[in-house]
C-alpha cells in the first residue's frame, strides 16, 4: 500500500480521484491515520430470523461519523489505478533483490512495496 505521505503528494499534484467501489482512503489529522477505509456500495450483516441465518445489505453502520467530504480524506490508490495514472510511459514492473522496480520510457522508481514504487513513477511523472 503507498504511504500517506505518497497519497498527500499525488493529491498535490493533481491526481483526481472519483471515489468508487473498493477505493481505499484515510481520514487523516483525526487520530485515524493508521485506520484504511474502503468504499463499499453496500455492508452486509448476517441475522438471526426464526432460527435462520438471513444476511441484510445495509448502509454503513459501523463508522461513527454519518459522513465527511471528500476533501477530507486522502486517497490510497491500487495498484491497477497507479498504473493506470502512467498510461504509456509505463514499461514493466520487475521484482529486484529489496523489493518492487517501476520503469517508465525515461526512469525507473524502485520501493519495497510495489504500489509504492508505481506511486513513485506517477509522482516522478507528475514532476511532483
Amino acid at each position: 500500500m503507498i504511504t500517506i505521505e505518497q497519497a498527500g503528494r499525488l493529491r498535490k499534484a493533481g491526481v483526481l480521484w472519483a471515489p468508487a467501489a473498493g477505493d481505499r482512503f484515510v481520514v487523516p489529522d483525526r487520530d485515524m491515520d493508521e485506520d484504511v477505509f474502503v468504499v463499499s456500495d453496500m455492508t452486509v450483516e448476517v441475522h438471526d430470523y426464526q432460527g435462520s441465518k438471513v444476511i441484510g445489505f445495509n448502509g454503513t453502520t459501523e463508522w461513527a461519523l454519518d459522513s465527511i467530504e471528500q476533501r477530507e480524506v486522502v486517497w490510497l490508490p491500487r495498484e491497477e489505478q497507479l498504473r493506470a495514472l502512467l498510461g504509456n510511459h509505463f514499461r514493466k514492473l520487475e521484482a529486484v533483490p529489496d523489493g518492487y522496480a517501476v520503469e517508465l520510457t525515461d526512469s525507473i522508481h524502485r520501493a519495497d512495496d510495489a504500489e509504492q514504487a508505481y506511486a513513485a513513477a506517477v509522482i516522478h511523472l507528475l514532476g511532483a
